[in-house]
Formats: C-alpha cells, sequence, structure tokens
C-alpha cells in the first residue's frame, strides 16, 4: 500500500502515548522538587522505573532540555540545570507577574467546581501542615495542587501552559527547599497567603488574589535567598 508522504512522519501510537507519558512523569517529578538542582538523571534507570523502554524516556527528556528544565553536560550526563541567585531572582519576578496574573482572572472567571477544588487543595494542606509530624513530600504535592487549582480556575490553557514552564525550572529550587526545611510548613507563611487566596477568588476579589499569590511566591524566594545556596 502506497502511503502519503505526510504519514511517514507520523509516529506509531503506542510511541506517541508512551513518550507523553514519560514526559509528564518526569516533568512532575521537577515540579515538585523530587529532582535537586544539579542532580544528574539516569535515561536507563528512568526507564525501569517508569516501566518502559529507554526510547520514550530519551524522547521525554529531549523535550526536558529544550524546555531548559533539564541539561546535557560536556561530557552527556544528563542532569537538572544549576540555578545562580541572580537567574532565580529573575525567575521570581517573571512568576509573581504571570502567576499573579493568573489568581486575578481566577478570582473573575472561577466557577462553582472551581471553587470547589481550590477549597479542597487549600483545605487539604492546611491539615497537612497541623499534623503531628507531617507527609513533607505530600505536603509539596498539596502546594502544587493548589496553586494549579487556582491557575486552571482562569479557563487560559495558554497561560497554564506557560506557567507549567515556570514551575518546570522553579520546582527543584523551591520544593526542594521545603523537604529539606520543615519548619517552613509549621511556621511559614504559606498556609496563610492560600487561606486569603482562597477567600478572594471566592469573593471575587482578583486584585487581592493576585496580591495573595504575589506574596506567597515572594515570601519562599525571600526565604531562600536568605539562606544563600544558590549560586553567586
Amino acid at each position: 500500500m502506497n502511503l502519503p508522504t505526510a504519514l511517514n512522519l507520523v509516529e506509531p501510537l503506542d510511541r506517541q502515548t508512551l513518550g507523553e507519558r514519560a514526559y509528564a512523569r518526569l516533568a512532575d517529578l521537577l515540579m515538585s522538587g523530587r529532582l535537586a538542582p544539579g542532580e544528574k538523571l539516569s535515561l536507563r534507570a528512568a526507564a525501569e522505573v517508569l516501566g518502559v523502554s529507554i526510547m520514550p524516556v530519551r524522547e521525554a527528556v529531549s523535550r526536558l532540555v529544550a524546555d531548559k528544565a533539564l541539561e546535557v553536560t560536556p561530557n552527556r550526563a544528563v542532569r537538572v540545570p544549576l540555578m545562580s541567585a541572580a537567574q532565580f531572582r529573575d525567575l521570581t519576578k517573571v512568576r509573581i507577574a504571570i502567576e499573579g496574573h493568573a489568581a486575578g482572572q481566577a478570582a473573575a472567571h472561577r466557577d462553582s467546581r472551581d471553587l470547589v477544588g481550590i477549597a479542597r487543595a487549600e483545605e487539604a494542606m492546611r491539615l497537612e501542615s497541623e499534623a503531628d509530624v507531617p507527609d513533607l513530600p505530600r505536603a509539596v504535592e498539596l502546594n502544587k495542587t493548589f496553586h494549579f487549582a487556582v491557575y486552571e480556575a482562569a479557563h487560559s490553557p495558554i497561560l497554564v501552559e506557560i506557567i507549567r514552564a515556570l514551575w518546570l525550572k522553579a520546582g527543584p529550587v523551591i520544593n526542594l527547599d521545603l523537604r529539606a526545611n520543615p519548619d517552613r510548613l509549621a511556621k511559614g507563611d504559606a498556609i496563610r497567603f492560600h487561606a486569603a487566596v482562597r477567600k478572594a477568588i471566592e469573593a471575587g476579589n482578583g486584585e487581592a488574589a493576585q496580591a495573595g499569590i504575589a506574596a506567597d511566591i515572594k515570601g519562599a524566594a525571600d526565604f531562600i535567598l536568605s539562606r544563600g545556596g544558590l549560586a553567586d
């Protein structure tokens, strides 16, 4: 059977699906801070953990390198990029502008399902912070869940896509820091900021929602920078 030339460029569906799944899983590891800046990623080990051949992992890693979420070193190792303090400050400014805008839009466009999702996410993280022995990995996931429940409520797929790209870069720094400093969960301001954002979105107050997300991002960034763990 003769195939149109364009079809020769189409990958088998199974391979595409596995590549997408591998990308999503690896992206989640980065966004959730399970991979630290400078940490090397073994493609073979990743393939074994994900239960796929090395090809879908290689494709996923290539996409993440293009996203600048991973990098290839001169000796061909794949690792999470190191981040300087200057880069982190720049990233923080962009996050405050874009994620703050998304929160403001959420206050204007949220529906009843969005409000339920935001409320559940805010409550879940608050309860985790009040536990005698908080589960830090779960708290990190709940923090991400809350933020993206807010951003999804803006009903702007392009905006959410941009924010995911920012979190691919920020996640290894901000979430690794939370894991390493459990006091931040119990004594930090994130719980208070999340509650304020939830209340603002429920009230349709875009300005307050934007300010709450901005304060949450800035507070975490200031703490990280104060510890001096980033390169000059």
